[in-house]
């Protein structure tokens, strides 16, 4: 593996993940459960809450939105990603695919480093 492939797994790297990561992303993603369920409470603490300890934990995980409106369901995605400080991998309908890099996730909870090692 040259150094350009490692850098798409660097844990230093930016913030932003590359399209090559993205790509990689999305292929794990494809086989994840959904961890967090957004209903019509919208964006509650707990939910918050909850989504911050699984993207600490996973790293890599699936929300659902169960609004209806897609301009709410957006803005809902927006908030989301913005204040757990994520990036948002892939959207399609409801469910979305979130990032956050965490460079001390236990390999054994990380989907990125099960995957990757797997």
């Amino acid at each position: 593996m040259s150094d350009s492939e490692n850098s798409v797994w660097d844990k230093t790297a930016t913030k932003q993940p590359n399209t090559r990561a993205r790509r990689e992303m999305r292929g794990i993603a494809h086989h994840l459960q959904v961890v967090v369920t957004v209903a019509e409470k919208g964006l509650s603490d707990s939910v918050l809450k909850e989504t911050a300890r699984a993207l600490r934990d996973h790293e890599l995980i699936k929300v659902r939105i169960n609004l209806l409106d897609k301009d709410t369901r957006k803005q809902i995605i927006d908030a989301l990603a913005k204040k757990c400080g994520a990036s948002v991998i892939q959207k399609i309908g409801k469910v979305l695919v979130l990032y956050k890099n965490n460079p001390k996730a236990d390999p054994k909870k990380s989907n990125i480093a099960r995957f990757k090692l797997g």
